[in-house]
């Protein structure tokens, strides 16, 4: 499937985890691992990553370092600085990576991931060059005034809550890179501000990002139901 094609990976975990009540999450103890071994882990397991660059806040890179020895990942992984916007710390792991065919984007504060995300996602990304996960909203997402009066609802069929991985063709996501440099949330949008459609595959609800220290409460309880299904 991959065969002659260059699969990257960049794991972004430099965030200054604000809202965690001053724990950085992703050396959290998620069930007896720190949350962003969790990550690392299933890139690992897929078996299709060549490189893989782990993005971190400077205080953070040894700890990384020693993450990534803990494992037996050979030399395709290193560990690199982010930069002040999240948009500047792929940059940095995309100026580490070096070219390749594909690149996988993903968020460190994203635990529960399984590499079916990792193999659908490069299948959607070979329609148009860049794919997303996501989900379909469940609540009602009304567009309301300053005044906190509501301007507009929007048509839930249509939206949808975003998450990551995001696998792009490493021309496209470069080409995003050097072209905006506005803030933007994702990648994603870079692409889409320079021309290219996104496919959007099918994500999971349980796919939550750690931000808060209730997460990792409902995190563990989503990991002790995925153990007790898998084992079943």
């Amino acid at each position: 499937m991959y065969k002659g094609e260059t699969v990257g990976s960049i794991i972004v975990a430099a965030g200054e985890s604000r809202r965690m009540n001053g724990v950085n999450k992703m050396w959290a103890d998620l069930a007896g691992k720190p949350v962003l071994a969790y990550s690392l882990d299933i890139m690992f397991q897929t078996g299709i990553i060549d490189r893989l660059v782990l993005v971190l806040s400077k205080n953070d890179i040894e700890t990384g370092r020693q993450l990534l020895k803990q494992r037996d990942t050979g030399n395709i992984a290193q560990v690199c600085p982010g930069g002040l916007r999240r948009q500047d710390s792929v940059a940095a792991g995309l100026s580490r990576l070096g070219k390749c065919d594909w690149v996988i984007i993903h968020d460190g504060a994203r635990p529960l991931i399984t590499a079916d995300f990792i193999l659908n996602g490069l299948e959607a990304a070979r329609i148009t060059g860049a794919a997303v996960t996501a989900v379909p909203v469940k609540d009602t997402i009304k567009i309301v005034e300053m005044d906190g009066t509501v301007e507009k609802t929007l048509p839930r069929e249509q939206l949808w809550s975003i998450q990551t991985p995001q696998v792009f063709r490493y021309n496209i996501l470069a080409a995003g890179h050097e072209a905006v440099n506005n803030e933007v949330t994702d990648d994603a949008v870079m692409v889409e501000q320079i021309g290219y459609k996104v496919k959007v595959f099918q994500g999971s609800y349980d796919n939550i990002k750690i931000t808060t220290p209730g997460d990792l409460v409902i995190a563990e309880a989503l990991l002790g139901k995925r153990v007790k299904r898998d084992s079943s």
